[in-house]
């Protein structure tokens, strides 16, 4: 029997050995459309387990540090009963305890916060050196190895109920290894949607995908709350466990790019400075010596117009984002609710219709930029939108439970609508942006500028709501509509340009029907 051709035998190297084996039992190879949809399928459920993972330690905060709860330590409680009286009876510690040591002291809400801003720094140091790697390795095996690390150090820091481990030490190293290995999940996801889809549905296609934020943080919460009562370290090992899994059906299935596979355009939908044809190179955790493909540089990523604006705007968008998404759990359950209060696991239940909220903002965000064709028109009004949210849920959110849930949700649209626009079209829009005069290898580089520097705020916001909070929870909600009104003010420049390049299509627009009656 003959060898295969080179090429042919390069690309059966390149393709993962799932996708090899649907082409063997199908006999036949994959469509583009059906190679899009695993594409999307696969990121989908890989950065939902990311998020799942990443939630976790929101919905354990009341477990670990019980003492100021008002509902100190107990069961999940079913939705028909989420009320706590709030009488001394119910200040028992019979299931979880009084907490768990250190974080049951005085300083407890500290080292919590404490955790969160040391995983959220290192996430978001990472994300500037993983978006450099991916442009220059192969990002399917990259997120394979984020994944499984990221599904290990989760796992070890929920073994610490097992091994009775009471240094905080403990609990900080593995909570920073786990966000380094997060950094690697973002920039490799929209860099690998980035190669099959093109920009003139992207906003729209990307919105409904970018619900994997909201889903992992809804299946985080719930996988979390249903664990407690067996002991706080299952609502860690088992979140990391499921990464880890899926991080074994990216291997196996994700084709990283058409060429990587061999996959033929069906029509004219991409977008993409990649050109089928082009002869196949896609490096195996090794460097891509080719001049025409070269990986654009961290600092030249900077310079593309729109990266610094959309960055600094993202810095403080997810301030308001990441505050909601480490502590929202946490108020619910420290706020009266028509006079009553919620148990820590009906509170993490709760808090899931934020997220629920979120879906459906980054799909209208979404789909309302691809119908102007305006990114920072769109992102900014929500920014706007988000601020007299946040005022109504602080002012009436206690009034019912209701209230709390409708204002919830519209909070949850306007916070979350932009901040999913930024992280996924704009990213890749800019990612593939006409002054990188056709390299197609800036993807991963400015998605994790952008989201990097995002992350800085989400960092931040949490690092400070625990300090703040200690005093006032009106600070809080003062401080995130300050946050919003800066993220909407950081994209000034480019909503003034958007506006102006409108009005002078809609003259143009004008002029050509005044000439064609004219003519007529």
């Amino acid at each position: 029997m003959g060898s295969l051709p080179e090429p042919e035998m390069h690309l059966s190297n390149k393709t993962p050995l799932g996708i090899r084996f649907i082409k063997h039992v199908k006999r036949s190879n994959l469509s583009f459309r059906s190679h899009q949809a695993v594409v999307l399928v696969v990121t989908f459920f890989a950065y939902t387990c990311y998020h799942a993972a990443r939630k976790t330690t929101s919905v354990v905060k009341s477990a670990l540090d019980p003492q100021s709860s008002p509902e100190v330590g107990l069961k999940v409680m079913p939705w028909k009963s989420l009320y706590l009286e709030s009488s001394p009876a119910n200040n028992s510690s019979q299931v979880l305890g009084n907490g768990w040591a250190p974080f049951n002291g005085n300083d407890g809400t500290k080292l919590l916060g404490d955790l969160d801003v040391a995983f959220l720094a290192v996430y978001a140091i990472g994300m500037y050196f993983s978006g450099h790697l991916g442009d220059r390795l192969n990002l399917r095996i990259f997120l394979t190895v984020g994944m499984l690390g990221t599904g290990l150090f989760t796992s070890l820091f929920g073994a610490g109920y097992w091994l009775k481990m009471h240094s905080f030490y403990y609990f900080l190293v593995f909570q920073m290894l786990a966000g380094l290995l997060q950094s690697t999940g973002w920039p490799s996801v929209v860099a690998v949607v980035g190669n099959w889809f093109g920009k003139s549905k992207r906003g729209l296609i990307m919105g409904i995908w970018n619900a994997h934020t909201s889903v992992g943080n809804i299946s985080g919460s719930l996988i979390a709350s249903s664990l407690l009562s067996y002991g706080w370290g299952w609502s860690f090992v088992v979140p990391g466990l499921i990464i880890a899994f899926v991080g074994l059906v990216v291997f196996l299935f994700l084709p990283v790019s058409p060429e990587s596979v061999g996959a033929q355009q069906e029509d004219d939908i991409m977008d993409s400075p990649k050109k089928n044809g082009k002869e196949i190179r896609e490096p195996f955790l090794r460097s891509d010596s080719d001049d025409d493909d070269k990986a654009v540089g961290f600092i030249q990523a900077w310079k593309i117009p729109g990266v610094a604006p959309f960055a600094f705007c993202l810095f403080f968008a997810k301030l308001v984002a990441y505050t909601f998404l480490y502590w929202l759990p946490f108020y619910i359950s420290h706020t009266a609710i028509d006079g009553k209060y919620l148990s820590s696991g009906a509170a993490g239940n709760l808090s899931t219709l934020f997220d629920i909220g979120g879906v459906l903002g980054g799909i209208l965000a979404g789909h309302i930029s691809d119908s102007l064709n305006a990114r920072a028109i769109t992102a900014a009004s929500f920014m706007y939108g988000a601020i007299p949210a946040l005022y109504l849920y602080r002012s009436y959110g206690h009034v019912s439970l209701t209230m709390n849930i409708i204002l919830m949700f519209i909070t949850g649209i306007f916070v979350n609508g932009p901040y999913a626009l930024i992280t996924t079209a704009v990213s890749a829009d800019l990612g593939t942006h006409s002054s990188l005069k056709g390299s197609s290898r800036a993807l991963a580089t400015v998605t994790a500028i952008i989201d990097g520097t995002g992350s800085v705020g989400a960092a931040v916001g949490p690092l400070l709501t625990g300090y703040i909070s200690a005093t006032s929870w009106n600070d809080v909600f003062t401080m995130l509509m300050g946050a919003a009104l800066v993220a909407g003010l950081f994209l000034t420049r480019l909503v003034m340009a958007e506006v102006a390049a409108k009005i002078e299509e809609s003259r143009l627009h004008t002029r050509s029907a005044v000439a064609g009656e004219l003519d007529v």
